[in-house]
């Protein structure tokens, strides 16, 4: 399983992921999902994957060749003129590589090589843009109403979002309120796991303005977890008591 989450805030774009992949409660390692693309003062693309670890791989692999130098290029992101060529692009070939997985293993690839994928950047000259590309090839974009994506395990560190998020927000409160997200669902299912990645896009600034993976013995990451855990047993202890005998 998996869990990555891609916000738009008025700054930028903050990013984080897990690397936790499984088969099994016997068979847990660690993957990176989140990849980046950066042309100095012209263009900063990143990507997070979750679903099947073959697919994402073959897809990341092929966006990896098409970013050599120009003379080898083909169809290379860092040629797409906007962002959303760039969703588009990499639609058709999550697309692309998810059929021939499932043609060459037949009626038992069915459903098995799925994956979806969050994007995000700036190319110069443009806004900063948030992508979620569907294992279809088809894509929504994060806007006013829809100010961040989650895929994979998304279900157990989406209430503090809806909670907490405010678009004004500050990096650090952002990453803040990224880690209580990543922590609740890390405390409620094991198929999601640490280290965690991090990624700050600095709006008009094509290059990562801080990036950093967060291991188990990050001391910040820590103080997190644990001081979330007391505010949220304060919080209940402060709600008024039920009682029986109430008319």
């Amino acid at each position: 399983m998996t869990y990555c989450v891609g916000m738009v805030l008025d700054r930028g774009l903050v990013l984080m992921s897990d690397t936790r992949t499984n088969s099994g409660v016997d068979n847990i390692s660690v993957f990176r999902k989140m990849f980046h693309w950066s042309v100095p003062g012209e263009r900063m693309l990143a990507v997070m994957t979750a679903g099947n670890l073959a697919t994402t791989q073959a897809v990341i692999s092929q966006l990896e060749e098409r970013t050599k130098a120009p003379e080898e290029r083909n169809n290379s992101l860092l040629d797409a003129p906007t962002m959303f060529n760039v969703a588009t692009e990499i639609g058709h070939l999550l697309r692309e590589t998810i059929e021939a997985r499932q043609e060459a293993n037949g009626t038992r690839g069915k459903g098995r090589f799925t994956a979806s994928i969050i994007l995000a950047g700036q190319i110069a000259g443009m806004e900063p843009r948030l992508f979620m590309i569907y294992p279809e090839g088809n894509f929504i974009e994060a806007s006013f109403d829809t100010p961040f994506f989650q895929i994979g395990e998304t279900k157990y560190g989406r209430p503090i979002i809806l909670r907490a998020y405010d678009r004004e927000m500050s990096f650090e409160d952002a990453v803040k309120l990224l880690m209580v997200s990543f922590d609740s669902t890390l405390k409620a299912n094991l198929s999601v796991g640490l280290p965690l990645d991090l990624m700050v896009i600095e709006r008009d600034r094509f290059e990562p303005a801080h990036e950093k993976r967060i291991s188990a013995d990050d001391p910040y990451f820590d103080a997190i977890s644990s001081g979330w855990g007391e505010a949220l047993r304060a919080a209940f202890h402060s709600l008024p008591d039920y009682s029986f005998f109430t008319e």
